[in-house]
């Protein structure tokens, strides 16, 4: 069984124009139907708030051409999609950290996107709290797509097809800043993943772990889930997980946004759908797969002030880590690619062609 969520539809009317003394029509809403946006049975209730910007056809028509569209950049060749390609879960395998304009490289490495309707913030160190306003970072970071909202409302208010869409998709028909990033909102918001073999699993559907699935399982649930908790696999909090710092970026993680010591070198605990398709792994891209990730846990983590509690022993002072043999690794890891959803990797809808 899956909720839906109630989306409503914009009113309809007219609007004026002094300048030219004549009515504008406003869409009609039988024109541009909205999108149901269902909800898993297994998952929580959205974090997105539909009712300030419900996704419609259009709307969603319009977000997709610009996740695309290298416009949005200053050299008019970095889009969304160039660092969050959906082979791979709306990651970059190619890159360890992000590629922008005219090759400049940035210091973090690209999140998959899926699910982020149940996301409560955005980013490896949550500097941004609402995802209608996540794309500001990408687009006005030098190292990334390096460009300005004025700049690129001229280059779309010059092109015919985006004033069509835009008349289509929002009742005001504006090209404007407000509307292009409700747009972007309402083609990633869609972007569910959550047909897996585990999920399957979970909700009674048939499918059946293997024994060493099965095992995994049992192991993650044990050694893993206190992070990576729930059916989104994250439990959304920040955490330093005893990477040794990397002297090249130097990346002081949450402290950038908090401004806190006790935040330094926290990131965000990703989650782990889709996981064997989203390497590099790590806010750095440091690690290109799943048992060198669990190798880290295991016998590679560095002590410091803020590394997280539960990979301490408080009393003696001492790292410990997440004790797995080799065996228990391979099992875990045979859970872990039981969170790919091959129907979302294909899903038509989001492709760019």
């Amino acid at each position: 069984m899956r909720r839906l969520l109630y989306i409503g539809l914009a009113f309809l009317g007219i609007s004026c124009n002094s300048d030219k003394d004549e009515y504008t029509p406003i869409p009609d809403a039988t024109e541009n139907p909205k999108l149901e946006f269902i909800v898993p049975s297994n998952f929580p209730e959205p974090t997105y708030d539909f009712t300030l910007n419900p996704p419609t056809e259009k709307g969603f028509e319009l977000g997709k051409k610009l996740f695309y569209d290298g416009k949005l950049s200053s050299d008019g060749v970095i889009s969304c999609g160039f660092c969050h390609l959906q082979d791979f879960a709306f990651t970059h395998h190619t890159h360890i950290v992000s590629h922008g304009v005219d090759g400049a490289l940035g210091t973090r490495n690209a999140q998959p996107l899926h699910n982020l309707a149940f996301m409560k913030e955005f980013t490896w160190d949550g500097a941004v709290a609402h995802l209608d306003k996540q794309p500001i970072v990408p687009i006005t970071a030098e190292v990334e797509m390096n460009e300005t909202f004025a700049s690129i409302l001229k280059k779309l208010e010059n092109e015919p097809e985006y004033v069509k869409l835009f008349a289509e998709a929002f009742t005001d028909q504006k090209i404007n800043t407000e509307n292009m990033l409700k747009a972007l909102s309402q083609f990633t918001v869609m972007m569910i993943s959550a047909d897996t073999k585990y999920d399957k699993i979970e909700r009674n559907e048939g499918s059946v772990f293997t024994e060493e699935e099965q095992a995994g399982f049992d192991l993650f649930s044990a050694k893993c889930a206190s992070c990576h908790e729930g059916t989104l696999f994250t439990d959304q909090s920040y955490r330093n997980n005893g990477l040794p710092i990397d002297p090249e970026y130097n990346d002081i993680g949450r402290k950038r946004v908090s401004g806190l010591e006790t935040d330094i070198y926290k990131f965000k605990v990703p989650t782990l759908r889709n996981v064997r398709l989203t390497f590099p792994y790590m806010h750095d891209g440091r690690f290109f797969t799943l048992r060198q990730v669990l190798d880290h846990y295991s016998d590679g983590m560095v002590d410091h002030e803020t590394l997280d509690p539960i990979f301490k022993d408080l009393e003696n002072n001492t790292v410990v880590g997440i004790p797995m043999t080799d065996t228990e690794k391979e099992q875990i890891i045979a859970f872990l690619e039981t969170l790919t959803d091959d129907d979302y990797i294909n899903d038509n809808r989001f492709s760019e062609f």
